[in-house]
């Protein structure tokens, strides 16, 4: 009998302390039985014990991540799949480990803290800080759970839920008290964590705890069906502190927050809360993969990608204001840098990948069968144009950042959850209705970044609406599995406008554009001329360049915000099933940290 995945994530937490070791984020000892008595004897051994709450716990989320916030937001296409169309099942082996790994997370986080309050060895300052990263995690798993299933239930203790025999029957609890939960874990935490205003680690502090909970707070604030002012004025508060005192800035270029090296990536503090991968795959699960889902067969040296056949949407390309049937010199929206950060388009470059090689060009790696060996020799993006974020490149770039080979399907490239660019964007959407000045100021600052030299005459927004937010939030973490959480956030209170917006998008393919590409690349001289696009022809045989509008995808209903639980968790507990309702608690006095 396969027990189902809340129950799973309860005992995989008791159980959390049998994990071998393993280096970096995931370095902890070797000792198969390990207790508060054998260890947890001094600050290392505490830390390292903390470690493995950052990687492990989360990686059968990493499909989900892509499936729900991105797929399923539009900003990436991929064909035949149940979360294009909004269609995803309670059997959806996806959804299934997405649902799991939340709880595992869960529920390690409960284990490492109650371990971590019995030791006597280390010191309180390292234990209230490792205590205080683990409450972090806990709440950063609930906000997905509360965003991705809306009610459910609260495992505050897992022992507690063990010993009561309860397990079956656990009752969800409404989406404000959830968000309520996330909130007293959140205050816990940063009671305990230390304030860092330089030399940023990686690890969490007070500010990343604080970062969250603003994004927390914005969130809540529609829950009721309109936006609360004094969950705006909590989030505008929350958000100003850490932009006025956390010490972090935004890292100068765009890119550079999505490489290898710390010393790139984290130079000013902007990656906030981060899941910290190990290169090794012992055990499995302390790794990065999504490369091998997201990038073209052969970009890698492992024989490990397989995902040219998934790539940004058109939808996405328009909103960035570009084109896959755009001359690549005539793409006015390339101004912006993001763009080339997201998506790989006809003529991109880029120096951060294959650096053994003098950097990647993208159509020389389809097109010239001496340069890109293994690869798919053709176009094999759908709709132009291929995944960028979460890509580390071959084995000489991850051991010229990192000094370590990877291994297949094993990488250390960090997934940031949370970025300094995204408080910023709480702030200006938490003080739009109050400070518009305020709202504009921040919104400027994260384009600036983005526009570069083209700030003043493409970047810079003289005046603001939330439209525009909602549109820079995309563009600024397009890729980042965000956009769908976005879309949930405002269902609360505009259920009618997102599904108005989300019918509209363009989700579909667009058809026959390798010809084109492969004209225009001619042997490696990229010949203009020979860009010739074709989207009418009386020839009956001619070669169209054409959005497919054709294939119809069936829009959202307002059922299509919130996924469906587990299809065994329901059987083994019919307390979560979608037609019994959720109970009202006292969450402050039901579930406080008396610690």
């Amino acid at each position: 009998m396969k027990l189902y995945n809340i129950f799973k994530g309860v005992m995989v937490g008791v159980l959390a302390l049998s994990l071998a070791s393993c280096e970096g984020f995931l370095n902890r000892p070797n000792e198969d039985g390990y207790n508060t008595g054998n260890f947890y004897k001094t600050d290392a051994q505490c830390i390292q014990g903390v470690n493995y709450l950052y990687n492990s716990p989360w990686y059968d989320f990493q499909r989900g991540f892509i499936n729900v916030g991105e797929v399923m937001s539009g900003n990436m296409y991929k064909g035949d799949n149940k979360y294009l169309d909004f269609s995803v099942n309670a059997t959806d082996t996806d959804l299934m480990n997405m649902s799991y790994s939340l709880w595992a997370v869960n529920s390690h986080a409960n284990t490492v803290i109650a371990n971590i309050r019995a030791a006597e060895g280390p010191s309180q300052a390292v234990k209230n800080q490792c205590i205080g990263e683990a409450l972090t995690l806990k709440a950063l798993a609930y906000f997905f759970m509360v965003r991705s299933f809306g009610e459910v239930p609260i495992v505050h203790d897992n022992n507690e839920l063990l010993n009561s025999g309860e397990y079956n029957n656990l009752k969800k609890v409404t989406k404000a008290n959830v968000y309520e939960y996330i909130i007293i874990t959140l205050e816990k935490a940063m009671e305990l964590l230390p304030k860092k205003t330089s030399g940023w680690d990686n690890r969490i502090d007070y500010y990343a705890a604080e970062g969250l909970l603003a994004k927390v707070y914005l969130t809540k604030a529609g829950v009721s069906g309109s936006l609360d002012p004094a969950d705006l004025a909590k989030a505008a508060e929350y958000a100003k502190d850490v932009i006025d005192n956390s010490g972090r800035t935004l890292t100068p270029v765009y890119s550079d927050v999505f490489r290898l090296a710390p010393a790139v990536y984290n130079q000013t503090g902007e990656p906030m809360i981060s899941w910290m991968w190990s290169v090794g795959r012992d055990p499995w699960t302390q790794q990065n993969t999504l490369q091998s889902d997201l990038a073209m067969v052969g970009f890698s040296d492992q024989g490990d990608c397989w995902g040219g056949y998934t790539g940004p949407s058109v939808d996405l390309m328009e909103a960035f204001g570009v084109s896959p049937v755009q001359k690549p010199s005539a793409r006015t929206g390339d101004r912006d840098s993001r763009r080339k950060a997201t998506m790989m388009m006809a003529g991109d470059k880029y120096d951060c990948f294959w650096t053994d090689k003098g950097g990647f060009d993208f159509l020389k790696f389809l097109f010239d069968g001496g340069y890109g060996k293994g690869g798919p020799g053709k176009l094999q993006a759908p709709c132009g144009a291929n995944n960028v974020k979460h890509l580390y490149g071959n084995d000489a770039d991850h051991v010229a950042a990192l000094g370590k080979t990877p291994q297949n399907m094993a990488y250390e490239l960090p997934t940031h959850i949370l970025r300094l660019s995204d408080v910023y964007l709480v702030y200006a959407e938490a003080v739009y209705d109050t400070d518009q000045a305020a709202a504009l100021e921040y919104v400027n600052k994260v384009r600036e970044r983005a526009f570069g030299e083209y700030y003043e005459t493409d970047g810079k927004l003289t005046e603001l609406t939330r439209e525009a937010i909602w549109k820079e939030r995309r563009l600024e973490f397009a890729g980042e599995g965000d956009y769908w959480y976005d879309f949930v956030r405002r269902s609360y209170f505009q259920m009618d406008e997102v599904i108005d917006e989300l019918s509209k998008q363009k989700r579909n393919a667009w058809w026959n554009l390798n010809d084109l590409y492969e004209k225009y690349y001619d042997g490696g001289k990229y010949t203009e001329a020979n860009w010739v696009v074709v989207t009418e022809s009386s020839d009956s045989d001619a070669v169209l360049h054409i959005y497919d509008e054709d294939t119809v995808v069936p829009p959202p209903s307002a059922k299509s915000f919130t996924l469906p639980f587990p299809q065994e968790d329901v059987v083994f507990n019919p307390n979560l099933a979608e037609t019994v309702p959720a109970e009202e608690v006292n969450i402050r006095e039901t579930y406080a940290y008396n610690f």
